[in-house]
């Protein structure tokens, strides 16, 4: 998977608009696959403000998914989380898992994006790392990237089975327990339903998030095909065909952690 989170911090705002400008260059090359893009800055108070958001990103929002959950973390107030503060991850970690990168990631982040300083945030596709790296030096940036890693979809599977495991087990003691256990078993029983629930749900907006960012991602592609020359369209078919066999494994994994919780419940 060459889908990747990458940040580019430039010493002024005229540098940074610059690099995005690189980086739409490079997506009409045909060389990157640029999903979604903003421009932020720190101020000297060291809040992060966004000074633009391009309006080509994927799932509707004016900015990727992902770029956006990651401003949301830099401190911007774009960042849209499916469930955050619920689950197993909670907060910033749920986040960053879904974004699909570590918080080691976050840290270099905040360590470069000193006061005063401005960045381009984006989601990229790219197949080598130096078109892209060449340009933003260029043009004054440095690039921090990370690959995405989809976890979020095991992890909801995982927390699904977990609780459907501890349900049965609930179930078998207090169908041999006295009556005064039986209350106390059900209280139990009933907050893992509760989490199951949440489980269920989650599964769900993450299966529709995911179907929704994929057909964007293809629409971007198909718009980059429609002006390739032809080795540049078989790269961008080949990854058409990457991304929707992916999806389906996404989506089969996230049916079977709402299906894991539905039979729990039952």
């Amino acid at each position: 998977m060459d889908d990747k989170m990458i940040v580019v911090v430039f010493d002024n705002e005229k540098k940074a608009y610059e690099g995005l400008k690189a980086l739409k260059d490079l997506h009409g090359e045909g060389s990157i696959t640029l999903y979604g893009s903003a421009v932020i800055a720190k101020n000297e108070g060291g809040k992060v403000r966004v000074k633009q958001i391009d309006d080509e990103g994927p799932v509707g929002t004016g900015v990727g998914l992902a770029t956006g959950t990651l401003i949301g973390l830099l401190g911007g107030p774009v960042g849209v989380a499916i469930g955050a503060g619920v689950g197993t991850f909670g907060g910033m970690l749920y986040d960053l898992a879904k974004v699909g990168v570590g918080e080691d990631f976050l840290g270099e982040v905040e360590q470069q994006l000193k006061p005063g300083k401005v960045a381009v945030v984006a989601e990229v596709r790219e197949d080598w790392v130096m078109p892209l790296d060449t340009r933003m030096e260029a043009a004054g940036g440095m690039v921090i990237r990370r690959m995405r890693d989809e976890v979020v979809d095991s992890q909801l599977k995982r927390d699904s089975a977990i609780f459907r495991a501890e349900m049965a087990d609930l179930k078998a003691e207090r169908a041999q327990a006295r009556r005064e256990a039986k209350e106390k078993l059900q209280a139990k029983i009933n907050a893992v339903k509760a989490r199951l629930q949440n489980t269920r749900e989650r599964a769900k907006a993450a299966a529709e998030a995911s179907e929704q960012e994929m057909e964007a991602k293809v629409k971007a592609l198909n718009e980059q095909l429609a002006q390739a020359d032809d080795e540049t369209k078989a790269k961008l078919e080949a990854r058409i065909a990457e991304i929707q066999s992916n999806q389906k494994k996404r989506a089969k994994k996230l049916h079977q952690a709402w299906e894991f919780a539905k039979e729990a419940m039952e």
